[in-house]
């Protein structure tokens, strides 16, 4: 049985879409860029501190489907490796894909 995410649209209707065809269009391995302005607090030369990783890029390592077999709903499913010390989880409107 596939697991839904459902979809608010700003006329109030909700849509029931199966999580895997919202990311249909990114990849593991896809070279993506930061897009928006994401503040941060774990990135290592600022830890602690706010920083703003817009316009970074890294590499798609994965997305997040299933925890140990069970479907399920992260918040921000796409995780991007951008050098040895720093990977970080995002949405897929914040990313934008390069290759």
């Amino acid at each position: 049985m596939p697991f839904y995410a459902k979809i608010k649209r700003l006329s109030g209707a909700v849509l029931k879409v199966p999580q895997k065809e919202i990311l249909k269009f990114m990849k593991v391995g896809d070279r993506v860029r930061i897009k928006e302005s994401v503040i941060v607090y774990h990135h290592p030369e600022h830890r602690g501190q706010p920083f703003d990783a817009k316009d970074l890029e890294g590499d798609v390592v994965a997305i997040i489907h299933e925890w140990k077999g069970r479907p399920v709903s992260a918040n921000l499913p796409v995780q991007v490796k951008f050098d040895k010390k720093f990977r970080g989880h995002f949405r897929e409107n914040e990313l934008e894909v390069l290759s």
